[in-house]
């Protein structure tokens, strides 16, 4: 009997950038096709959406039931990721990739479900929307005014081996809505006040096209249709995030480890305390620097604790020895939880870094 663990699954996603451009759509077509090709093709979730079109693929494709999830009182039907494993097909299909799970299911996000599945060598067809990506969350909400709660980290995408964008343009996109294809009633009106303004449409269709784009391209250097689930080899320079306890670590976050994939960087995040440990913080923000740090090492960034009464000389120092060719820092507007951070402390910085390039990035509110 062998020990070896299978191979590991192969994830496909249909990316999108509003609801009703297809995505799911495509995907049924593309499991259809499959079966017809002799595979072994189950579907593991599937959202319906009430349209008629995309219900109708369904015929004739083996679907996992879900199971039901008791929470305060009522009951949620959500994906069962055990039967999916135990009936062992070569490909399940897995609508709505950045969902959140009832609390108390296995895992608390779809994509974790996901990943699980793949570990056990099946392979997976999914859907998600470019405002899901994680590291786009904070410009999403600049671009829409809306805070997109449901995300994806980078990684996880980046380790797809295909990413496909399902395209349509925004006049056909709204023309679909008033005609009640993608909602119906009142959510065509709450659509429309929301992520289907002509404008948001426009914006967010060439935001996923570069980001496929990107995709398509981190991929090259592999065979076609492939990429390596190894970390990409750095470039010779580092990204380094300095974090606080404050709020605004969090888009400085997402900012750096961006600006780290696109030029296929390390991206370290660094936190400097006056002492041995940061016991001395206030509970509240000693709770808030840790919630920082563990979002850091959700995004896959390498975090560092390190200890200096001047922390602009020792973040330099740092830099410098570690190989860090960029230092992101923020400017956040001032608050009960926020550091000592003040402008002395950012061009102490600047003037210190002067063989590196330090961006300083402000908090922005929501387009109006």
């Amino acid at each position: 009997m062998s020990n070896s663990s299978p191979t590991k699954g192969r994830l496909k996603v249909f990316l999108g950038y509003a609801a009703g451009v297809g995505k799911t759509y495509q995907m049924l077509e593309e499991a259809r096709e499959l079966k017809r090709s002799a595979a072994d093709v189950v579907v593991g979730y599937f959202e319906p959406h009430a349209r008629p079109d995309t219900i109708a693929l369904m015929e004739g494709l083996e679907s996992i039931p879900c199971r039901t999830v008791e929470y305060r009182g009522a009951k949620f039907e959500e994906m069962d990721t055990d039967a999916i494993i135990a009936r062992l097909p070569q490909v399940a299909v897995v609508d709505e990739f950045p969902h959140t799970n009832v609390p108390g299911s296995p895992r608390a996000k779809r994509w974790e479900d996901v990943v699980f599945i793949l570990d056990h060598g099946i392979h997976v067809l999914t859907t998600m929307n470019v405002q899901h990506l994680e590291s786009l969350n904070d410009q999403i909400y600049n671009m829409t005014g809306v805070r997109v709660r449901e995300t994806v980290p980078d990684w996880v995408v980046q380790q797809a081996a295909e990413v496909v964008m399902i395209d349509l343009t925004p006049r056909a996109l709204l023309n679909r809505l008033d005609r009640g294809v993608v909602y119906q009633g009142d959510k065509i009106t709450r659509a429309k006040e929301n992520f289907f303004k002509e404008s948001t449409l426009v914006a967010l269709r060439e935001l996923a096209l570069r980001e496929t784009a990107f995709e398509v391209e981190a991929r090259q250097p592999g065979h076609a249709n492939t990429v390596s689930q190894t970390p990409q080899e750095p470039s010779a320079g580092r990204v380094l995030v300095y974090i606080t306890g404050d709020p605004a670590s969090v888009p400085l976050i997402r900012r750096g480890k961006r600006v780290a994939d696109y030029t296929k960087s390390e991206c370290l995040a660094v936190v400097v305390s006056p002492a041995a440990n940061v016991s001395h913080m206030a509970p509240e923000q000693l709770d808030r620097l840790q919630k920082n740090l563990n979002f850091a090492r959700h995004l896959h960034l390498e975090t560092h604790e390190i200890t200096g009464t001047d922390i602009a000389e020792n973040l330099v120092a740092f830099a410098r020895e570690h190989g860090v060719t960029q230092i992101y820092l923020s400017r956040a507007k001032p608050s009960p939880l926020s550091l000592p951070f003040s402008k002395d402390l950012v061009e102490k910085v600047a003037r210190l870094a002067r063989d590196m390039e330090v961006t300083i990035v402000a908090e922005r509110g929501a387009r109006r």
